[in-house]
């Protein structure tokens, strides 16, 4: 009996001081329970979620002193000191403010993690919430939501598309996961794909040049999908919604522990398309079919330092095509039925490790491999893109310096069997980068950044940029960014146009690279009124100027897009504003707007840029009734006119877009423990292109120009079959062709 007490004894003295320490607490508002809030030990990978009665538990702390974080959107967080005994279970409670401007924290603009609020650089957070308001499949359709970002679809046939951020085209757009670059050109619209949306953490938005940072195609702005870190993920939940056009989406995923010294986050998503459907009648698929599936896992391993280390791997696969009603596979590739079919295989990895040493330096690493087996017709598009990127970063402050340096070394890979690409394209680009962060007085805060970059294509390339931001008071922040971009060009991977429909692909020159240069004002502010409303006003005017600039001419030969450096320069300007309210804890709502000119100036004459609208809006109204559990979002964008690319002069098209807007209604029950159901109407007004045109795809009766006559100078003649001389030809797009439709969805979370 005494060896027993014994053991038992030696049991106790060595196993409760390091698996006895807790903090457990409630989370609150207005005396109300909070579920749902994040709240983490700062500096270490311990945290939880609040559950549906707003309880915390944050289990095997180590004896000493934390910083624990109550953090959730919509709400200021709270930061509190704590030290905690062995053996000691710590109770912390939690009261939470609601804010209007959210104090999410970002690590786009800086690459250091830092407060919206105190970031030099203007950083627009969208978080989970966001995504919940217009339920979509992919983070591409979600971002029409976003003032100033829009989602353009570059074809009739295949729905490909990219995201234009204040008017510029798609590939100016760098798009990260999780702070690496590993989604550009090829990969462009796929990384934007396959994502569980409940996965998403939040998405940051910086709009205008962060080449300094992120390199040569950060030139227009950056999107950076930040996914959930291990405590703030649900342990369990899926997703499923579906619509009247049978469209299906399945999200899934789950958290675990593995052993004692690591976990893992799993999500899978499933996106189905099968049901062709020509509503304009013009005997092609309105959308693409695809069917689709992505399974991604991120592992965080403990070590014994405290320091991070994190690996993420993720895999998507896509089948997808459009075309004739009538076409199957077995035409793929022939000239008898048009089709445009993508198969598309890729994977990646991300991982992160803080080096064992007692600076904070971090390596960050990515790669990601893509390969497309494409059809366009009868002309085949076989292409491989791999992305490898590493650096090096060391965060140092010293006095009143906040330092970052860093080395990069990307290696980019692609190969396609165009006659573009005669050798495989195979660069790695070298770079070094530093940044100070600084301030003049108490309300005066400088950010100053420059990067080098080595391409044995083009030789040394050097990217300043300047950040200033001054806070008058506590509730009005102003910011001036100024910076420079470069961007080397893919042609055949960034536009789509060169490869559908029957126009020729010229090109006049080797296309030198682009350089861009930028200036934008931002001026932030919150109010609250005397009867308790919260306000935010975020107001930006920027100009970019474009040397170099490569934009396609539709307009010189309409059977040819000719490519070449324009001979003269382009911009983009504008002004947009936002303006986010609380009204009371029942009632949130949200406007925004972007007024932009984008143009391009050769020999003295300027010219707007086709596919872009002269202004853009977004606004969202959110309602909750809590005795009912239930409710309502109300989303919507609007689009001015934007130049459209006609085939000439007899071309019977408009020549302009409509003013046009797409707006959609939700409504969400979660009366049910682990449940929400909710379903809604998606394009209210059913707005699609066609209204007001006779046609949107040119001769889509005769998609391999069999029947078109054509002179000695290869132009289409007219013909009693042909009265408008046109040839085939689907990129006149600018607004999805899904018209109205109902959706419904089922939610599952446990936390």
């Amino acid at each position: 009996m005494k060896t027993i007490k014994l053991l038992l004894s030696i049991i106790l003295i060595t196993v409760l001081p390091l698996n006895a320490q807790e903090v457990k607490g409630k989370i609150t508002s207005k005396n109300e329970a909070l579920p749902y809030v994040n709240v983490y030990l700062k500096g270490t990978t311990k945290g939880n979620a609040s559950n549906e009665f707003g309880d915390y538990q944050i289990k095997n702390i180590k004896e000493g002193n934390y910083t624990i974080v109550a953090s959730f959107t919509g709400y200021k967080s709270v930061e509190k000191q704590i030290f905690i005994k062995n053996n000691e279970v710590l109770t912390v409670h939690f009261n939470l403010k609601e804010s209007a401007l959210l104090d999410e924290v970002t690590v786009t603009g800086t690459l250091k993690p830092v407060s919206r609020l105190e970031s030099p650089i203007p950083v627009e957070v969208y978080s989970a919430t966001f995504l919940k308001q217009n339920p979509i499949s992919n983070v591409f359709e979600a971002l029409q939501n976003v003032n100033g970002v829009r989602p353009q679809l570059n074809c009739n046939v295949c729905n490909t598309g990219d995201i234009h951020i204040n008017g510029l085209e798609g590939p100016y757009t760098l798009v990260l996961i999780d702070g690496m670059p590993i989604v550009s050109g090829l990969s462009t619209v796929y990384g934007l794909s396959g994502i569980p949306n409940s996965l998403i953490e939040q998405i940051e938005i910086v709009k205008g040049p962060a080449s300094s940072l992120y390199g040569s195609e950060a030139v227009g702005g950056l999107i950076n999908i930040r996914t959930k870190q291990f405590f703030k993920a649900p342990l369990v939940f899926t997703d499923v919604f579906s619509n009247s056009w049978g469209e299906t989406n399945f999200d899934l995923g789950f958290k675990t522990n593995v052993g004692k010294k690591a976990n893992v986050l799993v999500g899978a998503n499933y996106f189905n398309y099968s049901n062709p459907i020509d509503n304009n009648n013009d005997n092609f698929t309105d959308v693409t079919l695809q069917d689709r599936i992505s399974v991604f896992q991120k592992w965080n391993f403990e070590r014994n330092s405290g320091k991070a280390f994190s690996l993420a791997g993720r895999y998507f696969y896509e089948d997808r095509w459009g075309g004739e009603m009538q076409w199957n596979s077995s035409y793929r590739g022939g000239n008898d039925i048009y089709g445009e079919s993508i198969y598309t295989s890729r994977y990646e990895i991300i991982g992160n490790y803080e080096l064992p040493v007692s600076e904070h330096m971090n390596f960050q690493f990515s790669y990601s491999d893509h390969d497309q087996n494409s059809v366009y017709g009868d002309t085949p598009y076989i292409a491989q893109q791999k992305i490898g990127f590493g650096q090096l970063l060391w965060d140092k402050s010293v006095n009143n310096h906040d330092l970052l340096f860093g080395v990069a070394a990307r290696y980019n890979f692609y190969n396609d069997n165009t006659t573009a690409t005669v050798h495989a394209d195979e660069v790695t680009i070298p770079s070094i980068f530093a940044q100070d962060e600084f301030s003049i007085t108490e309300k005066q805060h400088i950010l100053l950044g420059a990067r080098y970059d080595y391409d044995q294509r083009h030789g040394s390339i050097f990217t300043p940029r300047l950040a200033y931001r001054f806070k008058p008071t506590k509730n009005d922040i102003i910011r001036l960014n100024a910076g420079t971009g470069f961007r080397v060009v893919n042609l055949f991977t960034e536009d789509h146009a060169a490869l559908t429909g029957s126009r020729d692909v010229i090109i006049e020159e080797e296309l030198k690279p682009e350089q861009s240069y930028n200036v934008t004002l931002n001026y932030l502010k919150t109010l609250t009124t005397n009867s308790g409303e919260l306000f935010t006003f975020d107001a930006s005017l920027w100009y970019t100027h474009f040397t170099n600039a490569i934009i396609p001419d539709y307009d010189t030969n309409p059977n040819q897009i000719i490519y070449a450096n324009l001979d003269g320069y382009s911009t983009s300007k504008g002004a947009s504003f936002n303006i986010d309210a609380i009204l009371n804890t029942n009632l949130r709502a949200s406007v925004g707007a972007t007024f932009q000119d984008v143009s391009q100036t050769e020999n003295n004459v300027k010219t707007q840029q086709i596919l872009t609208e002269k202004f853009n809006g977004v606004w969202s109204v959110s309602y909750k009734n809590y005795k009912t559990n239930l409710s309502v979002d109300y989303t919507g964008t609007i689009y001015g006119p934007m130049r459209l690319p006609l085939l000439g002069d007899l071309d019977p098209r408009s020549e302009y877009s409509p003013t046009w807007s797409i707006q959609n209604i939700q409504l969400t029950f979660n009366g049910l423990k682990h449940f929400e159901i909710y379903g809604g109407v998606k394009n209210i007004l059913n707005w699609t292109p066609n209204k007001g045109n006779p046609f949107i795809i040119a001769r889509s009766d005769d998609p391999f120009d069999k029947n078109v006559e054509f002179d000695n100078d290869g132009n289409a003649t007219v013909t009693d079959d042909n009265p408008y001389a046109l040839t085939f030809d689907p990129s006149y797009v600018y607004a999805p062709n899904q018209g109205r439709r109902l959706f419904l969805g089922l939610r599952f979370m446990i936390n």
